[in-house]
């Protein structure tokens, strides 16, 4: 896997599977890296297949407290860039899932971040997990990890930044429940191009075990310079069978005119046989959902 070193969003990143393909794409790789980023730097890393992203959430304070709130599945993308995450993994073993969260919080502890943070990491078949990087910030998809934990993660971010010690140790954080995100985008759901243009008319349900966090109203200007994530939608339920039946009713209640989105795709993802029982793999969109359109 060839990266771009200041990369992020999945730009910049092209599987090689020979020298002389190398060769000819690195160039045109680091030129895009630059006009991006403004750093051409490129690294190469092992490409895992049929591979898991699992990511593990971190709270860390300056008085050498460091707690994880567990993981999220991230493997449903589309150009190396998440579209549906969950808390938790439906993939993964309690035993790897112990191993990795409690990995996570020892290595912040160890180099003393202070901040929320996550841990990204690249799971085999086999459960083998291999680190990819640290964001040293709040992600997108943390409303998943506050419904199943109950905390507000930006409330405890403001009181690691005035110098409070967590609120919350390790043996008082727990889970409940299963909840699923889905990331709305103004693009084509079957190009996954931008879809910029002035919104006509929104229609956003309210519905129990239904989180929406929207960026839009109608009569917004959706501009075509910045990432096309104009929503998240937000189910929990008791079970994953329950959160993902509740974020299917919601996102059939949305409404979006003006505008193409990724509505249909998020519900016809959500019902293949492969999302449903957790087959979710990186190379997901193009094995599952391309097949369908």
């Amino acid at each position: 896997m060839l990266k771009a070193a200041a990369g992020g969003g999945g730009i910049g990143m092209h599987v090689v599977h020979s020298d002389e393909e190398c060769l000819k794409v690195f160039a045109s790789n680091a030129d895009r890296a630059k006009r991006f980023f403004g750093n051409g730097a490129m690294f190469i890393e092992k490409k895992i297949e049929n591979a898991h992203h699992i990511e593990v959430q971190v709270l860390a304070d300056k008085h050498g407290n460091a707690v994880h709130l567990f993981d999220r599945e991230c493997s449903v993308q589309r150009r190396n860039q998440k579209v549906i995450e969950e808390a938790v993994s439906p993939f993964i073993s309690e035993a790897t899932r112990k191993a990795l969260c409690e990995i996570s919080a020892a290595a912040v502890q160890k180099i003393g971040y202070e901040n929320a943070g996550t841990l990204e990491f690249i799971v085999d078949s086999q459960e083998n997990f291999y680190f990819l990087e640290m964001n040293t910030r709040i992600q997108v998809e943390h409303p998943i990890t506050e419904e199943i934990t109950g905390l507000d993660i930006v409330a405890e971010q403001i009181h690691i930044a005035a110098g409070e010690p967590l609120s919350v140790s390790q043996a008082a954080i727990n889970r409940s429940g299963h909840a699923i995100e889905a990331r709305v985008y103004a693009e084509n759901p079957k190009t996954f191009l931008p879809s910029p243009g002035e919104i006509e008319t929104l229609t956003v349900p309210e519905m129990p075990n239904l989180r929406n966090e929207v960026a839009i109203c109608a009569q917004y200007m959706v501009t075509p310079f910045y990432d096309p994530m104009i929503a998240k939608v937000v189910a929990k339920g008791d079970t994953r069978a329950e959160a993902i039946q509740n974020l299917i009713d919601g996102l059939s209640a949305w409404e979006i005119t003006g505008i193409q989105t990724n509505l249909d795709m998020l519900l016809t993802v959500l019902q293949t046989e492969a999302f449903q029982t957790g087959n979710t793999t990186t190379d997901f969109v193009d094995k599952h959902y391309l097949p369908l359109i």
